[in-house]
């Protein structure tokens, strides 16, 4: 089963959902804040990682962004309500997905069940390479959903899991417009809940990702009130 982190300093959630993953098989390693986190990182990196944002030493932004620097791993965020702008920058960061507090045992194991599957694992078992998509070329883009690897102009680019399957998405029919809705349905399972705007960041984000490998990429055009697509060749 995989392997899950949990960094949050009050020490009462990391027992509940501690019991609560591990009753549902989950290797759980514990972090009280986000520098102890990044070293333990090193020698034992996890499958998956749920951040608080508020905590001493380090905090979950600061900590996110030093591990989008080397790692593409699923991570989830816990959130107060009045957290709105540090989830959408959350968001812009990398970060898969959100919970807000106060919230239910269940809800949580859900969710990190959902972001393990769009991650290529069902409870922590590889897919089956009858269950995995084919190699997706289009252009100078390559996306390898098995691997989980996409390049440009043979360089790679990382994607976080909900960027990947995004841009997935929108490249398996070039000049098709993908609604908001649409590309939710992708990325996100049936119980996940996202607006417009966690879309919008995403796309922002991978425009920003292309954009650093390659200054000319333009190939995910807007259509303003309608959604996006790719460009086609």
């Amino acid at each position: 089963m995989p392997t899950i982190a949990l960094v949050d300093d009050d020490r009462n959630i990391l027992t509940s959902v501690s019991i609560a993953l591990e009753a549902e098989g989950y290797r759980i390693m514990t972090y009280t804040d986000g520098a102890s986190a990044l070293e333990g990182f090193k020698s034992s990196p996890p499958d998956l990682a749920i951040f608080d944002i508020k905590m001493p030493r380090m905090d979950g932004m600061e900590l996110l962004r030093r591990v989008r620097q080397k790692s593409d791993m699923p991570i989830i965020f816990l959130t107060s309500k009045d957290e709105e702008i540090d989830e959408l920058f959350g968001l812009k960061m990398g970060a898969d997905d959100f919970i807000r507090k106060p919230f239910s045992q269940r809800l949580l194991v859900e969710r990190v069940k959902a972001v393990l599957r769009r991650n290529g694992t069902k409870d922590g078992q590889p897919v089956k390479e009858t269950d995995s998509a084919k190699i997706l070329e289009r252009g100078l883009l390559r996306m390898d959903p098995e691997r989980h690897t996409c390049t440009w102009k043979g360089d790679q680019v990382v994607l976080t899991v909900t960027e990947f399957l995004i841009l997935h998405a929108l490249a398996q029919r070039p000049g098709v417009v993908k609604s908001r809705n649409a590309l939710m349905d992708s990325a996100y399972d049936d119980q996940v809940y996202v607006d417009d705007r966690t879309i919008d960041s995403h796309i922002k984000r991978l425009r920003k990702k292309f954009k650093a490998a390659d200054d000319d990429f333009e190939m995910i055009e807007t259509l303003y009130g309608v959604g996006y697509r790719f460009k086609e060749a």
